[in-house]
């Protein structure tokens, strides 16, 4: 059988390739992809060779996506948690039409009303949770998500469910910041905004932010989240800073008011058993599923495009030129089958 997967065989360069499906092993599970969701800052970071990223330590090629959804359509002999047709969460698998992986480190879809399209997201959103659970935001505490890119989107949406209140957003985009409102924030703005630091301590209750939900990987705008912050508060490095190219003066702006940096890059989660503040990513995948269920959180408002992976090339030659793309981007396996 044949497959297809998309590859970056050089800089700003992607294509869409063929390769012959294996068959699982004993303990192993053929999945079938539905969708893949573009992380697009982290893969345009890839595509151009960014500093800090995989693509500057390996080189090309290099394949991109790291999310999706899908169903069994082969099982080893010894699989006993996964049968053929159940829907899965698809993790680390880049962006291609079938994936071999452990049985054991697939999540099985148990909720029949979810649709596939909306579980694509999960581990995109697993990142947002690791990010605003790590901040361990007490009800009625004041916070900030900045950058409203896919991360930022579901941030707001979680650190509101966390809690929080009231919660900004800043971003340089007006359709972002619009989505922001839309999906609950209480103000957005521009950090090019006149008074942009007076505005975010306002809106927060006059001292700042208790807690930072820093999405943007920017050094600028980590610096302007430190003069903005509470006393005291906490700022969640969710975004990958891959040019630290603003200086900040520690003394002043962390140690002197007891400011909290915390990584929080996925690779710091649990691994096999939750804490507070650090979940694993299969149990933060369930509660994205029930919220999705519930109608808690959303991701069809900042879903911009699904399209066949045919359209790869063009995809990440937009993305190569337009360092703020569309929010959103989907790519349908099921449209070369």
């Amino acid at each position: 059988m044949t497959g297809y997967y998309i590859i970056f065989e050089s800089r700003g360069r992607a294509v869409l390739k063929e390769f012959e499906v294996p068959r699982p092993g004993a303990d192993e599970v053929l999945l079938e992809n539905d969708y893949s969701v573009v992380s697009a800052g982290t893969e345009r970071a890839n595509l151009l060779g960014l500093p800090n990223t995989v693509v500057s330590e390996k080189g090309f090629p290099f394949t991109p996506g790291y999310s999706g959804s899908g169903r069994v359509v082969a099982a080893g002999e010894k699989v006993t948690n996964l049968k053929i047709g159940d829907r899965v969460i698809v993790t680390w698998g880049g962006h291609r039409s079938h994936n071999i992986k452990q049985a054991d480190s697939v999540l099985k879809i148990e909720d029949g009303s979810i649709d596939l399209l909306d579980a694509a997201f999960a581990h995109i959103a697993s990142f947002s949770f690791l990010g605003v659970r790590k901040l361990k935001i007490e009800l009625g505490e004041s916070a900030i998500i900045v950058g409203m890119g896919i991360l930022g989107a579901f941030a707001v949406q979680v650190a509101s469910l966390s809690g929080a209140l009231p919660v900004i957003v800043s971003d340089f985009d007006p359709v972002r910041r619009d989505l922001a409102l839309k999906l609950g924030a209480a103000a957005a703005f521009s950090p090019a905004d006149d008074g942009f630091i007076d505005k975010v301590k306002t809106a927060a209750g006059g001292d700042g932010p208790n807690a930072v939900v820093e999405v943007t990987g920017s050094a600028a705008a980590l610096q302007q989240a430190l003069e903005y912050i509470a006393w005291e508060g906490r700022i969640s490095l969710l975004g990958c800073t891959r040019i630290s190219d603003a200086p900040i003066d520690f003394y002043k702006y962390v140690h002197r008011r007891g400011v909290s940096l915390i990584g929080a890059h996925t690779f710091t989660r649990a691994k096999r058993e939750s804490a507070p503040g650090r979940w694993t990513e299969h149990d933060d995948y369930r509660t994205f599923l029930k919220l999705v269920a519930a109608g808690k959180i959303q991701t069809r408002p900042f879903i911009s495009e699904i399209l066949s992976p045919e359209a790869a090339h063009e995809v990440y030659a937009r993305l190569a030129e337009n360092n703020n793309p569309p929010l959103g981007i989907v790519f349908d396996w099921r449209k070369i089958r």
